[in-house]
């Protein structure tokens, strides 16, 4: 006997509704009825009747999540009720307020940009590499090609800072360009030959880096 006859011989044997809850928690889109009898072996209206029987059961024991009938598929939903705690979950973390040393540096890119991670810490007087950093995994900054002169990576802000800033283009940033210093009046030994950093690697023990969420 092959090995997926011998799966198959075991799936057959298996209790029908844990069955169809193990399966059903691995579907990214809603299964079929059809589709589960042939992967559970089962009658196609045994299916059907052990998937009713189930959401019913989870409504009556109020569960947070509930089995849907949803477009000639069966999926779990989360139940609205419980909306909030899903949504409280899903934004930990994405929604965290930017430290003074991020929203600085994001301030110089967006105003400045393209720009190399050398001409923003020259602004701020600081090295900016861990800010850098976050600003890049949040996807709030991205490079966006090198330098010609220098080879160093210029760096760009990105549709989700946009987004995040409730701003449909760079044109409706508000007035404050005038106060950053231009760039050819920045010192011109300012790491603008340094490599880029890598983005993985760990953040350094400096002041600034400290400050980073």
């Amino acid at each position: 006997m092959s090995t997926t006859e011998n799966t198959g011989s075991a799936v057959a044997h298996l209790d029908l509704a844990p069955a169809l809850e193990a399966v059903l928690m691995v579907v990214d889109e809603p299964a079929t009825e059809d589709h589960l009898a042939k992967i559970l072996q089962r009658p196609r209206g045994q299916v059907a009747a052990a998937l009713r029987a189930l959401a019913d059961e989870y409504t009556a024991q109020g569960r947070g999540f509930e089995l849907r009938l949803v477009a000639g598929g069966w999926r779990f939903y989360s139940r609205p009720a419980y909306a909030a705690a899903v949504e409280g979950f899903v934004l930990d973390g994405q929604q965290a307020r930017l430290t003074q040393a991020a929203l600085e540096t994001l301030a110089v890119v967006a105003y400045r940009q393209p720009v190399s991670r050398g001409r923003v810490s020259a602004v701020r007087g600081v090295n900016c590499d861990g800010v850098m950093r976050t600003l890049l995994q949040r996807g709030l900054v991205q490079e966006a090609g090198a330098e010609p002169e220098t080879g160093a990576i210029l760096y760009t802000t990105t549709n989700y800072f946009l987004e995040r800033m409730g701003l449909r283009g760079l044109d409706e940033l508000p007035e404050l360009a005038p106060f950053l210093p231009e760039a050819e009046a920045i010192e011109a030994d300012t790491l603008e030959g340094v490599p880029s950093f890598d983005p993985d690697a760990p953040d350094s023990e400096d002041a600034d880096d400290k400050t980073e969420l």
